[in-house]
């Protein structure tokens, strides 16, 4: 596959691995990346079990280089940590993947091929698309990955990818290098960022179908901890993308569905309230027009909504970034 697709170019691929709590899976993890893979770049999150020692003293591949973190920064930072690397020694890709072994190496051709071929700039796992599979994740992650990724529709942007926590993902280094990384959440909330950053550049994002893998290794990652914080943040992230795809950048019919679909909801609100209030105190039945003048608000208010959210669809990224900065030829 790799020999076909890259034909007019030498491809120089990256793995990235972020550390902490990994010794039982990691030797196994690296093992079990393909010879298609140049560089391998360990980072130790100033890992308690001291991942990064244990690799030095148990691999024996030549690609393995060991990156020490002198306090941790989280699964963000440390990746933020190996693509500073891989760059600076010229990676066109960098495939990010865990050390708990939750993740299959074997899967990396199928992450760089779309972005080789030019079809996408950032590829990422997504757990949810063989549904025969997904009994095989607890009851727990299903919930709150379904309600997240609903949630990372709206702050990111992108309405045709699921499983936004999905840490399985490859990226162009044209494109990376013109995320901001230094304002990249370095948390958990990591991977749904980089998304809101990415839509913020208008790059294609691609969903890779995986199976979702459990055995007896133990994710750092619980959602039920997180959930509110990723809400938090997904909100935030909706309004950031909102004032810079709608107002700063440009101006378009969704710039004014939005605003003006909210304000008529509230008025329409407020004067049903109120009028139901005031029929309440007074006993006194409400004319029809005085009730229209809170239903016709309110109906016209839901309408700019949705016609807002099926604009907001429309206008997914589909223009592969790093094929328009550089006029590569695949």
């Amino acid at each position: 596959m790799l020999t076909v697709l890259s034909e007019n170019k030498k491809w120089k691929i990256a793995v990235v691995i972020p550390c902490y709590k990994v010794t039982k899976h990691i030797a196994k993890v690296i093992r079990a990346i393909g010879p298609e893979i140049e560089s391998i770049y360990v980072v130790d999150d100033f890992c308690p079990e001291n991942s990064g020692k244990y690799v030095s003293e148990n691999s024996i591949d030549s690609r393995v280089k060991l990156i020490f973190h002198n306090k941790n920064e989280g699964v963000g930072g440390a990746v933020i940590t190996g693509y500073r690397e891989a760059f600076k020694h010229g990676a066109d890709i960098v495939v990010k993947i865990d050390g708990d072994g939750q993740m299959d190496a074997s899967l990396i051709p199928f992450f760089i091929a779309p972005i080789m071929r030019g079809d996408a700039d950032y590829t990422k796992g997504n757990r949810f698309f063989d549904l025969s599979q997904i009994n095989n994740m607890p009851t727990i992650r299903i919930f709150g990955n379904a309600l997240l990724s609903f949630a990372s529709k709206f702050s990111t942007g992108y309405w045709n990818i699921f499983d936004p926590t999905n840490g399985y993902t490859a990226i162009h280094s044209s494109v990376a290098k013109y995320l901001p990384l230094d304002k990249i959440s370095k948390r958990y909330f990591f991977e749904s960022d980089i998304l809101f950053r990415l839509n913020c550049l208008r790059a294609v994002v691609m969903d890779i179908p995986i199976s979702a893998s459990y055995g007896d290794e133990s994710s750092n990652l619980k959602v039920q901890k997180i959930f509110a914080e990723f809400l938090y943040k997904h909100i935030r992230n909706f309004i950031k993308r909102i004032f810079y795809n709608y107002y700063l950048r440009d101006l378009s019919i969704g710039s004014f569905q939005l605003p003006v679909g909210i304000l008529m909801l509230i008025y329409g609100t407020v004067i049903g309230v109120s009028t139901w209030r005031h029929a309440i105190d007074t006993n006194l039945q409400t004319p029809t027009g005085t009730i229209m003048l809170s239903v016709l608000p309110i109906i016209i208010g839901i309408n700019l909504l949705l016609a807002f959210v099926n604009y907001d669809i429309s206008t997914t990224p589909t223009h592969v970034m790093h094929r328009q900065l550089f006029n590569n030829k695949y």
